[in-house]
């Protein structure tokens, strides 16, 4: 007899011990091989002091899913974990804990031991995340784990930045950019989220000096007007154009401005005039540039008004709105006031609305890079998964602005320029330098960091050892393939694309597979302010790492959101511990020690359809695993485990276990070893740690399901006629039962079966299945000539009719008085039901979903009725 299983599963007790098994026997590790194919995932780095979130569960799944079946399928499966420096919001957290824990700012501490404390949070937290990453089962090389600021990751990053400034494409310049008042830093575009607000136009009134003429100007930002240096109407607006060139007073300022001619202006917007402030918004920025405008900037880096400002310096800009607008209106220059929404840019980290401010940083001229980027995507080389996100990809590439890089933060990589402190040189260097190259005066390295996402986008190679020629460079690159959020496409996808392009010559990855959000049980996106959020450890802890990672991955489709509720992870359990006690009844009835298919010979029917059903399993699912189509795999996983071979196939092979002597017992025990095996097999990459417990028990071969073969589908298990008459069997056995169960008829009671068909020998080779699965007295094939008994109760399938008497089946008087209570029960509820659906005062004051309630139980009232009805007139 095989080893048995424990009567309960813990998978608390299994998947610590079997994934510390995996790791020390290194199944997660392999080496460049010339025999096998490579393939390759890069982990989308999670934040090194961030926390597992449902989210990062179903990233790492998906992942996981894909990395195991490609093992298991014959690839050098590589998948290259780690974590990100993740500036801004590591940088966030340890000025909170300085700041509640000592009372202390960084400034307090300085730049180096700021970031020394920074280091000290990545060594005490950084590892937090990976661990739980282990506690999902993904079965990551951890051996190659890699840190975005390791010192290799740091070359690699100090190497394209110098490259692409000695080719131009890095430059440093004054223009708007996005700035965070709350983090004190530039933000690129894709860091900004727009969301509607309501606001207000205020209508200004602008006096055209030396005249009794003006301009009304609408503005929702009301403050810059203290940086406006000029008022623009478009060339052809026949309204201003004795005004081009004239000169307005600035109200509340008194600043001489000019009236310019610009064709950016929309004449059929508004008045047809605007305001320019250069220094304050992007649109405004060009057009001062065509005209040779003076830029005034009037807010600080906090977005208080600054010495440009008069009286208002020092006021926040919302305080400063406010008086502004108090002003303009005692001063006779408020025309009016409307409400308006309308779409604000706010920081991504932390909320807060953005402010476009003048600023020297650095950027990445991103027209020459982003032709390469659209190529691949356009002719096919890079695969969107689904499509439509490459539309999504293209309409930003082909739209993209310079990338602004530069972050005023201390945790990071420092921006490698040096200014000379005598001649003013700058030297961008690959190596740091305390040497002026033009003069040999003293220098001091630029106080900026790079963005994030500029040592986030070298991630497919860098990890692998580049600007290094590695092996395992040369052999996992370009990887296979991305799994990661819609909402990162522009942060992150598409700058690992124009990265690669320009630094490898070559694509990153073949295939982009998107994902959507995890939401909750209603659809809301789970976040802390609705409370709604689930720790995925706490959901492991109870139910197992297995469950979730079913859950996660079932019903999940490319591109498209998911919900979480633990009703799902519980149903995840449930299919679990139908797997457990299905197995543990398999091994407690096997007495066969290798896995084998017995001769076809040998093979009843039943075994041939169970056979035939696996065979077509293992070719769907591994159709859909090679498309991406997890949440379709899956399903069909759960519905041959769960329906085929555990309801079907085991209750039909029962008596061939149970007797020893059966001449069939053998081929039972191996179909069913070889069977449940193979699912398992299939199952892995779902759930990979009760697969491997059961799987070890089970005659196997090899040491570890991790680095089992993958089922292929074998022609010689093609039994598409067998698995016809199987099925035929199958349709009738449900229609019996079915009968049996609408007419309340309990198991003990058994019935003569009659089978009147054309297809007598498909129904001979199932009459034993009717006596033990359907309670038949016996099953009697009958032709055609056959005549039923007078009050045979009959069902209908595909190639037969059923006849079963009805007086083996009730005590007619005992069933006429049962159904004759029923009806009375079912009348007086009808009437109780409708009593309440036609007092107004109840549907009218009732919440709508009591009034809902109580119709769908007058519908089921009626439709059991009508059964019973049915049912007094058979019996009648």
């Amino acid at each position: 007899m095989s080893e048995q299983l424990d009567k309960i599963y813990n998978p608390g007790e299994v998947e610590d011990r079997l994934y510390a098994e995996w790791v020390e026997k290194g199944y997660f590790t392999p080496s460049p091989d010339p025999n096998k194919e490579p393939f390759t995932i890069v982990i989308p780095p999670p934040n090194v002091t961030g926390q597992l979130h449902m989210g990062h569960a179903m990233d790492e799944t998906l992942q996981d899913i894909l990395i195991r079946y490609k093992r298991m399928a014959g690839y050098a499966a590589l998948w290259v974990p780690g974590t990100d420096h993740a500036g801004i919001a590591t940088q966030i957290k340890v000025e909170e804990a300085l700041r509640k824990e000592e009372g202390l700012t960084r400034y307090d501490l300085g730049r180096e031991a700021f970031t020394e404390r920074v280091w000290d949070w990545k060594h005490k937290y950084g590892e937090r995340i990976i661990n739980q990453l282990k506690k999902l089962g993904s079965s990551c090389d951890w051996s190659r784990e890699r840190f975005t600021m390791d010192e290799n990751l740091s070359k690699a990053v100090k190497e394209v930045f110098v490259t692409l400034y000695e080719k131009g494409l890095i430059y440093q310049g004054e223009r708007i950019i996005n700035w965070c008042p709350s983090c004190i830093t530039a933000l690129s575009d894709a860091e900004v989220e727009y969301a509607e607000q309501n606001g207000c136009f205020w209508h200004i009134r602008y006096p055209v000096k030396d005249s009794d003429e003006s301009f009304v100007i609408a503005t929702t930002r009301p403050e810059t007007l203290l940086g406006d240096t000029a008022v623009a109407v478009h060339p052809e607006d026949e309204r201003y154009t004795h005004l081009v060139g004239k000169t307005l007073i600035l109200p509340l300022v008194g600043r001489e401005i000019p009236v310019v001619a610009d064709a950016y202006v929309d004449k059929e917007f508004g008045t047809g005039a605007v305001k320019i402030t250069p220094a304050h918004d992007p649109n405004d920025f060009e057009v001062g540039a065509r005209h040779g405008l003076p830029i005034i900037k009037v807010l600080d880096d906090s977005a208080k008004v600054n010495e440009n400002g008069g009286k208002y310096q020092g006021l926040d800009r919302y305080e400063a709105r406010r008086q502004i607008v108090k002003d303009l209106e005692e001063g006779g220059f408020l025309v009016k006031t409307e409400d308006h929404a309308h779409n604000v840019g706010q920081c991504y980290r932390c909320g807060t609305t953005v402010e476009p401010i003048t600023s020297k940083q650095w950027f990445v001229k991103m027209g020459p890079l982003a032709e390469k980027a659209l190529e691949v995507v356009k002719d096919g080389t890079i695969q969107f998964v689904p499509d439509r996100f490459s539309k999504t990809y293209i309409n930003w590439m082909e739209n993209v602005h310079d990338w602004c890089i530069s972050r005023q933060l201390w945790w990071g990589h420092r921006i490698p320029a040096f200014y000379c402190d005598a001649c003013g040189e700058t030297t961008v260097s690959r190596e740091d330098i305390t040497k002026c190259p033009k003069c040999g005066g003293t220098v001091h390295q630029d106080e900026d960091v790079l963005d994030t996402w500029f040592s986030s986008a070298l991630w497919p190679f860098s990890t692998l050892g580049w600007p290094e020629k590695t092996a395992d460079l040369d052999y996992f690159y370009p990887t296979s393939v991305l799994v990661t959020g819609y909402d990162i496409i522009f942060f992150w996808v598409a700058r690992m694309i124009f990265s690669a392009m320009e630094h490898m010559k070559k694509e990153p990855f073949h295939h982009v597979l998107i994902h959507g959000l995890v939401r909750d049980s209603q659809g809301r996106k789970m976040s802390k302010s609705l409370g709604n959020g689930v720790d995925p450890l706490e959901v492991i802890k109870k139910y197992g790492a297995d469950a979730l990672r079913f859950t996660l991955v079932t019903g999940n489709s490319p591109g498209n959101d998911t919900r979480y509720s633990d009703e799902r992870v519980e149903a995840s359990r449930n299919f679990a511990n139908k797997i457990w006690n299905a197995s543990r009844f398999v091994l407690m009835n096997l007495t066969v020690t290798e896995r084998k298919l017995p001769e076809a010979a040998e093979l009843k029917l039943e075994d041939k359809w169970i056979l035939h059903r696996y065979n077509q399993v293992v070719k769907a699912v591994t159709d859909n695993l090679d498309r991406f189509e997890l949440g379709i795999a899956v399903s069909k996983l759960y519905d041959f485990i769960w329906d085929e071979f555990c309801d079907w196939y085991i209750e039909l092979i029962k008596p061939r276990l149970y007797d020893e002597d059966c001449p069939s017992n053998k081929a039972a025990q191996y179909t069913l070893s070889y069977v449940l095996s193979g699912a398992l097999e299939l199952l892995h990459p779902f759930m990979p740690f009760i697969t491997e417990e059961i799987w070890q028990k089970l005659p196997h071969v090899g040491e570890s399901i991790v680095i089992a073969d993958w089922p292929k589908f074998n022609e010689a298990l093609d039994f598409p006629a067998e698995a016809a008459d199987m099925e035929a069997i199958m349709a009738a056995l449900k229609a019996v039962r079915n009968q049996r169960s609408e007419m309340n008829i309990p198991p003990s009671k058994k019935a003569t079966v009659y089978i009147k068909t054309e297809k007598p020998e498909v129904f001979s080779q199932g009459t034993s299945f009717f006596e033990k699965l359907a309670s038949a007295q016996e099953a009697i094939i009958a032709d055609g000539s056959f005549v039923p008994p007078a009050n045979a109760v009959s069902c209908v399938v595909d190639g037969a009719q059923i006849f079963m008497p009805l007086d083996d089946l009730v005590d007619k008087e005992k069933e006429m008085a049962r159904l004759a209570k029923e009806k009375e029960n079912l009348l007086a509820e009808i009437k109780r039901v409708e009593g309440k659906l036609s007092n107004p005062g109840f549907v009218n004051k009732a919440p709508a979903q009591v009034v809902e309630e109580e119709r769908k139980k007058e519908t089921k009232y009626r439709e059991m009725l009508e059964k019973v009805l049915e049912n007094i007139k058979m019996y009648s």
